[in-house]
């Protein structure tokens, strides 16, 4: 369980359960700062065109501000750069790598056999959508409570969750959390108006049966969107302006 391949996962759990910032996302990163273009980092790093958009987007969403600013061209490549809140991430994370590659490598030889207990630990999402903000508001009654998350300039979610779940995560005012939401809970100009959030498509990738779609929003974030044949936004294309719609009970929050 040594090598860079196996560090990258113990750098991960270090990060926090949701493992927000990977080897492997510092990579496309890296690629992108010196090539210029998400789909030439791509296939740089072994990527389709997709899952590197999605991990930049991922990125994008998990930190304060953006950390790739991007230009319209898709798989033709367009214009990217690594904004100078990425290349700290960057920085950030090697430094890391390299601190704490030696102290993990010492600990997991100390721990011989139960060395695999630490890699159980680790904890992933289904959950399409994360979205880091911060606590800017708490309100409800001694059961319930809907916390609003400040995710950047006048962006904003609010979840409804219980009192107690309030006091298990520590949450106040000024206190970083992340918004877990499905795609399937994202409902493009209809639905609950819980959370209305002004959006643009910047993407979509189209089945029989489904569609994904990807929505932009204000603070270098996005959403993403399962649509079905029978949905009015179905036929929405490249560049519509919606407004994405979110039950305030479908947002969960974590905190790392």
């Amino acid at each position: 369980m040594s090598g860079n391949a196996d560090f990258s996962a113990s750098l991960i759990l270090k990060r926090g359960g949701l493992a927000r910032v990977g080897l492997e996302r510092i990579a496309l990163l890296e690629a992108v700062a010196r090539l210029g273009s998400i789909s030439a980092a791509a296939k740089q790093v072994g990527l389709s065109y997709k899952g590197a958009w999605d991990g930049v987007q991922a990125l994008n969403n998990l930190f304060d501000t953006p950390l790739v600013s991007a230009a319209s061209g898709g798989k033709t490549g367009g214009a990217a750069q690594v904004t100078a809140r990425g290349q700290a991430v960057i920085r950030a994370f090697r430094a890391a790598e390299r601190e704490i590659g030696s102290a993990f490598s010492r600990l997991e030889a100390g721990l011989e056999g139960d060395a695999e207990l630490l890699w159980s630990l680790g904890l992933r999402t289904s959950a399409r959508n994360a979205l880091r903000g911060t606590v800017a508001a708490i309100e409800g009654d001694s059961v319930t409570a809907t916390v609003t998350l400040s995710l950047g300039e006048s962006l904003s979610l609010r979840a409804s969750i219980t009192r107690r779940s309030v006091e298990d995560l520590g949450l106040a005012p000024g206190r970083p959390a992340i918004a877990l939401i499905k795609s399937s809970f994202v409902r493009l100009d209809e639905g609950d108006g819980d959370n209305r959030l002004l959006g643009e498509i910047i993407d979509r990738e189209a089945g029989e049966a489904s569609a994904e779609a990807t929505i932009a929003l204000a603070s270098g974030k996005s959403l993403v969107a399962t649509l079905r044949p029978q949905d009015p936004a179905w036929s929405l294309a490249l560049g519509a302006k919606v407004e994405a719609r979110i039950a305030a009970s479908d947002v969960i929050l974590a905190v790392d």
